[in-house]
């Protein structure tokens, strides 16, 4: 068995059905694992579960829909999960929303809630969920989706920012919390990924002069990106890493 193997493993993955979580849905299942991608459209999630399929060979992507701003909805996806394939191994938090843009000092109550909601208390309510199966295994991983929007302030971002800070603080005190039943728990940081959530960010002459002059490997990140470092977290080649937050950026945000 190879180090990145993942036969055997059941992995249930949020925010999945396109971009950046369907990338690492399809680089998981293509290491063998078991993938049950969500999302809240369930033609979309569909499409995406045969895509993964064809592209492995083998019937290994379920489609269900949640919306992961419910708390009812996600123990309804992971008690689905369990039912169709057993206890769960691997959990890719991928879901986010970001329904404000501008000041944080202007956000209304509302949209406040529903980022926090969705960004941090949600992958709060996900692990709480599959957490149990993992301790009966003595062995176990998660992985949500942050940003290097979490490092520095943003005048028009800032809000979602914040609530990426607030998820690898989250990160790391379940690590800290479960390290001692062998689950390991980390942050994935993407920088600007070339996906339709962040098509404001990317799609205009600015951004690609920006990537072509200021991002050291001198492009836009693509979703293909992040399938790698989702199979190396999943995996037992990084079994001795845990409450990490990976940066994913071409070299944007180095450490200083």
């Amino acid at each position: 068995m190879g180090m990145f193997d993942l036969s055997g493993r059941v992995v249930l993955l949020t925010g999945a059905s396109k971009g950046m979580g369907l990338a690492m849905a399809t680089g998981l299942a293509q290491q063998g694992a078991k993938v049950v991608i969500s999302a809240r459209k369930l033609d979309v999630l569909e499409q995406a579960a045969e895509q993964i399929n064809a592209a492995v060979g083998t019937d290994c992507a379920t489609p269900i829909t949640c919306n992961i701003g419910h708390k009812d909805q996600l123990q309804s996806l992971v008690d689905q999960t369990r039912s169709l394939l057993g206890p769960i191994d691997v959990v890719v938090g991928n879901a986010g929303v970001n329904p404000y843009y501008g000041p944080t000092s202007q956000i209304p109550d509302d949209a406040y809630e529903k980022t926090m909601t969705a960004n941090v208390q949600s992958n709060l309510w996900l692990a709480q969920m599959v957490v149990p199966d993992m301790i009966a295994k003595g062995a176990g991983s998660m992985m949500f989706t942050a940003s290097v929007g979490a490092f520095k302030p943003s005048v028009m971002l800032g809000t979602y920012g914040m609530s990426k800070l607030a998820l690898i603080g989250l990160v790391r005190n379940l690590a800290a919390e479960f390290g001692p039943d062998g689950i390991r728990v980390n942050a994935i940081c993407p920088g600007l990924i070339r996906t339709d959530f962040a098509r404001e960010l990317w799609d205009n002459p600015e951004a690609a002069k920006r990537a072509q002059q200021e991002i050291p490997l001198r492009r836009l990140g693509e979703a293909d990106d992040l399938a790698g470092v989702a199979v190396f977290l999943a995996s037992d080649a990084s079994r001795y890493m845990t409450g990490q937050a990976l940066t994913v950026c071409g070299g944007t945000n180095m450490w200083t």
